[in-house]
């Protein structure tokens, strides 16, 4: 089931559609998701609405510059998950990808928004996860790290799917295989740090001998070691307490 550099292929078949719809506008038509003409026997559509384009804004030197820019960050995209994942692992990703966008065209019965860029957005949400400190250069000039790209790109499209409100559920499915590969472990992962963090905290504590306390609370012999957050004050009887244990 490994499929070596699937998001170069696809990404290049997508452009060779793309430029097959500005050659013939009317392909973009057979091409689109229709849920009752699929029903009726055009079954093509629902695979092929994912390279659907209405190709409106036409062909300029400028757009095919953008378009070999964007097959270059792809390329990047595609070999920096199989380094990571392995080839199995990231095909499964992308099949993964593929599969819940087109059920979840079908169950919402008309084209989700965004369908066609979905799957580069889920690869490019897993990239800037896995790898939050690589930089982009805007313009050519500008530095910013890919998981500020990512986190302004986020926002908007979440708040996009959310003037679909009753479809939003359905554009979760459609990027699952971003939440299962990449978005939850990320998630387990810095949940995991922090505990770790925390321990380790807690044990550097406990291996403090306590004659190199300041504070000791002469009921609870408990010190700043043992919980910074605590306040110490000498009592009329000339004895150390701590908040805790103060005599009133």
């Amino acid at each position: 089931m490994a499929f070596p550099h699937f998001l170069r292929f696809y990404a290049i078949l997508h452009a060779l559609a793309f430029a097959l719809q500005f050659v013939r506008p009317d392909l973009g038509a057979l091409l689109e998701f229709d849920r009752s003409k699929i029903f009726a026997g055009e079954a093509w559509r629902a695979v092929t609405f994912l390279f659907a384009s209405s190709a409106q804004t036409g062909f300029t030197p400028m757009a095919a510059v953008f378009a070999f820019f964007l097959l270059v960050i792809t390329f990047l995209i595609s070999d920096s998950l199989e380094e990571a994942w392995g080839s199995f692992s990231t095909s499964i990703f992308y099949y993964t990808g593929i599969l819940s966008l087109i059920a979840a065209n079908f169950i919402h019965g008309t084209p989700l928004v965004g369908s066609t860029i979905t799957l580069y957005l889920t690869a490019f949400f897993a990239f800037a996860t896995l790898f939050p400190k690589f930089e982009f250069r805007l313009m050519f000039i500008f530095p910013v790290e890919v998981r500020i790209i990512a986190i302004v790109l986020g926002v908007a499209l979440f708040l996009t799917a959310l003037q679909n409100f009753v479809a939003f559920p359905l554009y979760l499915f459609a990027v699952s295989n971003y939440l299962l590969w990449a978005g939850i472990p990320a998630l387990k992962g810095q949940a995991r740090v922090a505990r770790s963090a925390q321990r380790a905290r807690d044990f550097k504590r406990r291996q403090l001998p306590e004659e190199d306390a300041f504070h000791q609370c002469s009921v609870c012999q408990r010190t700043e070691h043992h919980k910074p957050e605590l306040e110490f004050r000498i009592g009329s009887d000339g004895q150390e307490y701590c908040s805790e244990h103060l005599p009133k």
